[in-house]
């Protein structure tokens, strides 16, 4: 950990942004992760979107559960070692979910869980055209077999705010959290201006 990341108060953490495929987990994290980065926070994205994937592939991706692990794992190691990892992955299944946290609070690695909530409708008009095509997925798709988080640390209609205010939501339950300084709290005019209009995945 270098001085920057001491002024930042970074110590490392991980925010798993889960919900449907279209509710805007890739684009709220992009948006937070510009916003971290501004302000000389280490981050790292661990991505679930086929047209940004950077989460673990092989057959463990069959199972929708031990992916969740699998990509739980990662980050909790990346966290420790002083990244504030952002991911964006729908863990469609609560067990899965819950053994990502019990991990992180087994080795005191701070954990939050964002539940970016949208109608199926919704989410249907903003994911590309041609849907699922040509990606490769946890059986059944994560958008037909998705168990909402019962007690998310924040839970955010997606189609009723900005993109800039989703993030600035999350940046502000960070700060509460101690995850970061309350000071750098919250999003500024030119994060706004950086920030896609519109939540797409």
């Amino acid at each position: 950990m270098n001085d920057d990341d001491l002024r930042c108060g970074c110590a490392g953490a991980t925010v798993w942004f889960t919900g449907l495929p279209g509710a805007g987990k890739t684009t709220v994290a992009q948006a937070l992760a510009g916003a971290l980065r501004a302000r000389r926070h280490r981050v790292e994205i661990l991505d679930g979107d086929p047209r940004h994937a950077t989460l673990p592939t092989g057959p463990a991706r069959d199972d929708p559960d031990r992916h969740t692990e699998r990509t739980g794992l990662a980050a909790e190691v990346l966290a420790r070692n002083g990244f504030l990892t952002l991911v964006s992955a729908a863990a469609p299944g609560a067990a899965g979910r819950a053994a990502v946290r019990r991990r992180h609070e087994a080795t005191g690695t701070p954990y939050v869980e964002i539940h970016l909530d949208a109608p199926r409708s919704v989410c249907a008009k903003r994911r590309p055209a041609g849907g699922e095509a040509g990606r490769t997925a946890p059986t059944p798709p994560p958008d037909a077999s998705y168990e909402p988080p019962a007690d998310p640390d924040l839970h955010l209609i997606t189609h009723h705010m900005s993109v800039t205010q989703t993030a600035a939501a999350v940046y502000a339950l960070l700060a509460d959290k101690g995850v970061v300084r309350s000071r750098c709290a919250g999003l500024t005019e030119a994060d706004a201006e950086n920030s896609p209009r519109h939540h797409e995945s």
